[in-house]
């Protein structure tokens, strides 16, 4: 089978056909998402390729709307608009595209997969948030979480890797990238991650902050002495989405960890960047793990996860209490091991492929769709 596989992000686009699990065409376009040269890229992009059987939309949040991959049609499509508000930064542009591309292929089957799946049976004392049960039931405030499908394809390859089946491992991962957080799993399960409500929540990341105390954010979104207001709601989710994490951190030199680690030797503010970026992975992977019985593999992937040797090297040197050894080597061309051979705990490097997974869980959508 053919698969369009489409992944808008915050800020660019991914096309990609996958052809019988194997990745064929692509277009990476750094057009923003839901603009109109977005939409001209595509339909260039389109109109150079033959038809495809069907097409999966990575939907980063699935709110309540839609808990696994699903074939879209009218009805889940006219639900799918709630939850845009999660996450403002990536579901909106990925829905202009699912408008878009529904438009121009009405004959193809879509079939959207929220990253959020992954996690849907999270153990109810990871989900539940203690807010009062009358916020907890209007809202459907719980524990999401998010990056499920690159974690669906990182826990495939470290089985492969480890020559074990999924049902017997344990193992934290990391996928740390624009976006960044980590999730326990066992037996092929979520057990707990990260990220939260929504994608804002955890690590800090590229330009988001991560985890904040609540108790700064009501103090920011209050008043000075003189009665005028400190920051408003608009102001105070732009600095949390668009101008903190390392970006914030680094005094604005740069949200990308390649800069910083070039940068840290002369720039005080990028050492410190690195630092509390690695201290925090490290806190939050600790965190995770102790929804496990043992841990038998710690598997990086993401942007920074997979071609970033020095920040895994440093997240390492603060898990030893969980016997998770220093990296032995720097980055790979394959995926595979960079801890020492034999290591109790087995540091694994798994490349994202976000699109492979993507067409595989459209597949089985419209199996499991079949009569």
């Amino acid at each position: 089978m053919r698969v369009l596989t489409v992944n808008a992000g915050s800020h660019s686009l991914h096309l990609v056909y996958v052809e019988d699990g194997n990745q064929a065409q692509r277009l990476d376009s750094v057009e923003p998402p839901g603009s109109g040269a977005a939409r001209d890229a595509v339909a260039r992009f389109l109109a150079d390729q033959r038809s495809p059987d069907a097409v999966g939309h990575r939907l980063v949040h699935g709110g309540e709307a839609v808990r696994r991959s699903s074939v879209v049609d009218d009805r889940l499509r006219g639900r799918l608009d709630s939850a845009g508000a999660l996450a403002p930064l990536h579901v909106p542009p990925a829905l202009d595209l699912l408008d878009t591309l529904r438009a121009r292929l009405p004959r193809v089957p879509h079939v959207v997969c929220p990253d959020t799946a992954f996690h849907a049976d999270l153990p109810e004392v990871a989900a539940t948030f203690p807010l009062p049960a009358a916020w907890r039931q209007r809202w459907g405030l719980r524990r999401y979480g998010f990056h499920g499908l690159s974690y669906a394809w990182a826990l495939r390859r470290a089985a492969a890797l480890m020559d074990r089946p999924v049902e017997q491992l344990r193992v934290v991962m990391a996928h740390l990238g624009g976006g960044c957080s980590v999730c326990a799993v066992r037996a092929g399960r979520s057990l707990d991650t990260s990220m939260g409500f929504t994608p804002l929540d955890g690590v800090p990341m590229g330009t988001r902050s991560g985890a904040v105390d609540p108790g700064l954010l009501l103090w920011l979104l209050g008043t000075e002495p003189d009665g005028g207001a400190r920051l408003s709601v608009a102001e105070l989710a732009d600095g949390l989405n668009h101008r903190s994490g390392l970006l914030g951190l680094s005094g604005g030199r740069s949200n990308d960890t390649r800069d910083l680690v070039d940068a840290a030797g002369t720039d005080p503010a990028a050492a410190l960047a690195l630092r509390v970026f690695a201290f925090r992975v490290a806190r939050e992977i600790a965190a995770v793990a102790a929804s496990l019985d043992r841990l038998d593999a710690l598997v990086f992937t993401g942007e920074i996860g997979w071609d970033q040797a020095e920040v895994r090297q440093a997240v390492c040197a603060g898990l030893t209490l969980l016997g998770v050894p220093s990296p032995q080597r720097g980055n790979r061309d394959d995926d595979g091991p960079v801890s020492p051979a034999g290591a109790a705990v087995a540091v694994l490097v798994v490349e994202p492929r976000e699109e492979l997974q993507l067409a595989a869980e459209t597949v089985a959508a419209l199996e499991a769709g079949k009569p």
